[in-house]
């Protein structure tokens, strides 16, 4: 900083745009400028439910774009005088955290091996996995978290986020597992919650069980296979593309209305030659391949429903590790399901085909088809059906009065964009079964559960062993439960520990809960996860509270690359934000990410960051410009001059547009009404009364109080987008944070101006572009003298042109303005030279 001889101590010599986060973010953190206020009460908060971004590696731009579109809402709306409640979690325990472990460390978990206190991993990962405890591989998967969450707090201070710090929560945290452990006690308590041994989906890499939610389809190769059944009066051929599930098969079914089938009750299974009933269902598709289908346990979901619908038995025959199992099903010869054992999926289908071949029961040649095959969405292989004890919630899946409270609640929540609604009714109207929260896997919210074994070593699901809520949060793993000792654990008589942990979203749809603050005001969250997160949250607190967990759901769209894919990690073209917050800074980045709306898809343009870094280089400049003028010293001087006053209400008429914009969450309205209006101020209003505002007197007075009052509006009107930028201005001449100022007003600029008329500031705008148009045709300097200009129009125009005139000649350096009534419509500038 240093006297410029202006008279205003202060300014700096040269303004830049560099260093402004290493000189502002620690700031910030040393002044408690965005420390929320627990003093307030809750009609004076404004609560915002952050997204807790799962830790995996690093965050990608797309994390930047719509963080930083809830950062300008917490902006404004402390600006408007609520203390804002703005926490930052992050999302720690779950399957992409293990991934990563594993492959960081070169590690895998054996729950059955000893705990070794002080065990490090290799230097560098083994080419085969070391197998660790449960424990061990825990502490690794928070240890690496703990220094990923490090590096996301770095980027995020450096993009200026407005968040407590004081606030900040893990998922896999003391508070936020008690707070999880305590509504499943909650849930399990009201028959919410509950436990069933079913068949469920099954990813066969991860060896866990997978809910609706996390399913996507993928078009994947197979083949049609015909096998020959036979039956009573002949052979039945049935078409399917999963061959190697012939042992699995306990029935074939056909649609109640197809004559080919009346009167047929059983047939015998080719090469196995097990007798399986013939029924009827009405799921059966007459049209489809030869008409009847083989239900096996389980092939796909449909074979659950046949299964479930007709009280069939089962046959398994593959494993939890995806390979068929060693001994054959009940009712299955050992001798012909001998060749199968042991073998993949992939291998098995093999291996029948060429038995079925060699036994005359494969019908014609295989079938090519491409079709839809069902994958867990972080995983690499197709699902299986497996049946298992799981964990499961209500969802309205199975219940019709749940699921029209649950659609009654969407239909109240407001929605931004609003027709981001109806991705949430399809998906509650589409649910076919309750949310499966269990998972088998190792870093996660235990299940608070044990049970009693009986004096064989089994357990006794009907017996809960339930902690007290004071010992929240526990592991039932280590922990024993009340009245129990460890030398029990796991032996006839004793207790065993549920083994599994909770679904990520069965934590992560607490955040409000966790928070302490139910309802709060803001969910802004990808349009990926209605069904999960957003779904899971109203559940929760529909079951709970019996209310929205929030009032308002910002949905974000997602950042494209220029071809307009989406960015994701599996495709390849995610982008971090490390090399464009160097490159272009954070205020310019910030501008990138503000410039796209809710709800649409922004593509990712280095266009745009400069486009951000010039205005945020053009506000410092202008703004030393400005403040160099004294204008300061004019802040309270009065408004007199038509111009001033018009800029002034023009301006009124932009802070009412921002004010609505951010009052709709429609963040980028308000960006680009200030934007528009800024330009003009630079190229238009602070050429046109430049020479005004070096002179002394009431004229000049009035220019500069007129740029003092201007831009300290302009300067909030930018704080939520460019905050680094708008606080450096704010220091050169105003006390405290322009982050703590309030929020602009219509009414502070009119009452300055009250009687403007924001027109003439276009009008002037208009005269002063004509002129420059005349220089530049004759390739002139813009300091070129005009002799003589003429202003033809009409003649209320030209009436408004008299009021601003000698602004228009001082800025078009025009020695003499004529007007000139004219039936022009509209005013034409002529210049003499």
């Amino acid at each position: 900083m240093s006297d410029t001889g202006t008279g205003r101590p202060g300014l700096p010599e040269r303004p830049s745009l560099d260093g402004l986060e290493d000189k502002w973010a620690p700031r910030w953190q040393e002044e408690g400028t965005y420390t929320f206020d627990r003093r307030k009460g809750r009609s004076d908060v404004f609560a915002i439910d952050t997204p807790p971004p799962t830790v995996s590696g690093a965050l990608h731009l797309g994390h930047v774009f719509s963080f930083t579109h809830t950062d300008t809402v917490a902006r404004y709306q402390r600006m408007r005088g609520k203390a804002v409640f703005y926490p930052m979690g992050w999302d720690d325990n779950g399957l992409p955290t293990e991934r990563r472990v594993q492959k960081v460390y070169g590690v895998r978990c054996d729950p059955s091996m000893p705990y070794e206190p002080g065990w490090q991993p290799p230097a560098r990962p083994p080419a085969s996995p070391v197998a660790i405890s449960r424990r061990n591989f825990v502490e690794l998967c928070g240890r690496l978290t703990g220094e990923d969450e490090k590096a996301y707090e770095a980027i995020w201070r450096r993009l200026g986020l407005s968040v407590d710090w004081g606030l900040t929560y893990t998922t896999i945290g003391d508070h936020a597992r008690a707070v999880s452990q305590r509504e499943f006690l909650a849930n399990l308590a009201r028959g919410e919650a509950y436990s069933s041994e079913a068949p469920t989906l099954w990813d066969v890499g991860f060896r866990t069980a997978v809910a609706q939610a996390e399913l996507e389809d993928r078009d994947r190769p197979g083949a049609f296979h015909t096998l020959r059944f036979h039956g009573p009066a002949g052979p039945i051929d049935v078409d399917t593309t999963r061959p190697e599930l012939l042992p699995a098969c306990v029935a074939l079914v056909h649609h109640p209305g197809d004559p080919r089938f009346a009167g047929v009750t059983s047939a015998r299974s080719p090469l196995f030659g097990v007798e399986v009933p013939v029924l009827a269902h009405p799921l059966a598709e007459p049209e489809k391949g030869t008409g009847i289908a083989m239900v096996c346990t389980f092939g796909d979901l449909t074979d659950v429903t046949w299964w479930r619908d007709l009280g069939l038995g089962t046959r398994v025959v593959l494993g939890r590790d995806g390979r068929f199992l060693p001994e054959s099903p009940a009712g299955v010869p050992m001798a012909a399901y001998r060749p199968l054992a042991g073998l993949t999926g992939e291998a098995a289908r093999r291996e029948i085909v060429e038995l079925l071949r060699a036994s005359g029961e494969l019908v014609g040649e295989v079938r090519p088809v491409t079709h839809p095959v069902k994958f867990y969405e972080r995983g690499d292989a197709p699902l299986e059906i497996v049946t298992s004890r799981q964990w499961f919630i209500r969802n309205g899946g199975r219940d019709a009065e749940l699921r029209e409270r649950l659609l009654a609640r969407g239909r109240e929540l407001h929605w931004v964009p609003e027709h981001m609604r109806h991705r949430y009714e399809r998906w509650v109207a589409g649910l076919t079964g309750d949310w499966l929260i269990s998972r088998q896997r190792f870093f996660g919210v235990p299940f608070p559960i044990w049970y009693r074994l009986d004096d064989a070593g089994e357990p006794d699901h009907d017996q809960l062993l339930i902690p007290d809520d004071s010992a929240l949060p526990v592991d039932p793993t280590s922990d024993c439960p009340p009245g129990f000792d460890e030398s029990m654990r796991d032996r006839p008589g004793g207790f065993t520990a549920d083994p599994d942990v909770m679904d990520t979203w069965a934590t992560s749809s607490l955040t409000p809960e966790i928070n302490g603050v139910v309802p709060m005001d803001l969910r802004p969250q990808g349009q990926e996860i209605i069904r999960t997160w957003l779904f899971a949250s109203v559940l929760r607190a529909e079951l709970s509270h019996g209310v929205l967990p929030w009032h308002t759901a910002v949905l974000s769209g997602w950042v494209v690359d220029p071809r307009h894919k989406k960015m994701s990690s599996s495709v390849g073209n995610v982008l971090t934000p490390d090399q464009p917050l160097a490159r272009f800074g954070a205020d310019a980045v910030r501008y990138w990410a503000a410039s796209g709306r809710p709800g649409v898809d922004t593509t990712y343009d280095e266009g745009q960051l400069k486009v951000g870094r010039r205005l945020a280089t053009k506000l410092l400049n202008a703004s030393r410009f400005a403040l160099g003028l004294g204008a300061v010293d004019a802040l309270r001087q009065p408004v007199t001059e038509p111009l001033d006053r018009a800029m002034l209400g023009r301006l009124a008429g932009v802070v009412t547009t921002a004010t609505e914009a951010f009052d709709r969450f429609e963040h980028t309205d308000a960006l680009q009404a200030a934007e528009a209006f800024f330009w003009t101020f630079c190229d238009d209003y602070i050429e046109l009364v430049k020479d005004r505002a070096y002179a002394t007197g009431p004229a000049g007075d009035s220019a500069r109080a007129a740029l003092a009052t201007g831009l300290s509006v302009q300067l909030r009107l930018f704080a939520p987008f460019l905050p680094y930028v708008t606080e450096e201005i704010w220091s050169w001449w105003r006390y405290g944070s322009v982050h703590r100022s309030p929020w602009p007003t219509r009414y502070e600029l009119t009452r300055i101006a009250p009687e403007s008329e924001p027109a003439l500031l276009d009008l002037a705008g208009d005269a002063l572009r004509q002129v420059r148009r005349a220089k530049s045709d004759r390739k002139l300097s813009m300091r070129a003298e005009v002799p003589l200009a003429e202003a033809l129009g009409p003649g209320p125009l030209l009436d408004q042109l008299q009021l601003i005139g000698g602004d228009v000649r001082a800025a078009g350096r025009i020695a003499q303005l004529d007007l000139l009534r004219d039936r022009t419509p509209e005013l034409v500038i002529a210049c003499a030279f």
